[in-house]
């Protein structure tokens, strides 16, 4: 199982943003390199995208 997983929402090809569980986020097309992200940082960011 890979510690990266893809959103539901990106299409087949490989131009989508993935995220690591405790690692961080990176784009596909540069898989080599990542952006850390801590949890508290993660969970902030997804309380704002979902907020109406």
């Amino acid at each position: 199982m890979s510690a990266w997983r893809k959103s539901s929402y990106s299409p087949e090809a490989s131009d989508c943003v993935e995220v690591g569980h405790g690692i961080g986020i990176r784009d596909s097309k540069a898989p080599a390199t990542h952006l850390p992200v801590s949890e508290q940082a993660w969970t902030a960011f997804l309380h704002l995208v979902k907020a109406p």
